[in-house]
């Protein structure tokens, strides 16, 4: 079992003492999430399955602030972003901003892509870059469409 993973799970007893039931019952279902793919997958729950699971559930909702945020729900995106906050905590820094750009720099020089339709050609240069796993490949995405004719 992950470092990573035993931290939740401490942090979610320790929520449940000071009795704060927003923070235990987010932690919680992030608890569930990684059961629940390491089931699906038959793994050992490790860092990485912790990581990747974390990331999608904060993709996950993320999407979700912007459909509560055009149904007029600011009490839903403010219940969000606290749970964004809470799972990001057992997250690594992502990549960005200068740093994101050299790599993408680098990448579309090294795959020769001069347009849009060899995009894929570039993100799949990023993924096989040994810190992909930091990369966030929406902003990526973004600024690979901008270098792009």
């Amino acid at each position: 079992m992950s470092s990573l993973y035993q931290h939740l799970r401490s942090d979610i007893i320790t929520a449940m003492k000071a009795r704060d039931t927003g923070k235990a019952t987010g932690l919680r279902s992030a608890d569930a999430a990684i059961q629940r793919v390491a089931m699906d997958s038959n793994v050992e729950i490790d860092d990485a399955l912790v990581i990747a699971t974390l990331r999608k559930t904060v993709k996950n909702l993320r999407d979700a602030n912007v459909e509560f945020a055009k149904a007029n729900r600011q009490d839903l995106v403010d219940q969000n972003e606290r749970e964004i906050g809470w799972l990001e905590a057992y997250l690594p820094a992502q990549i960005t901003g200068d740093q994101l750009a050299a790599l993408v720099a680098e990448a579309v020089a090294s795959t020769g892509a001069t347009s849009k339709r060899e995009m894929g050609k570039v993100m799949g240069q990023l993924k096989q870059h040994p810190q992909a796993d930091l990369i966030d490949f929406g902003a990526a995405s973004k600024l690979i469409q901008s270098k792009l004719a």
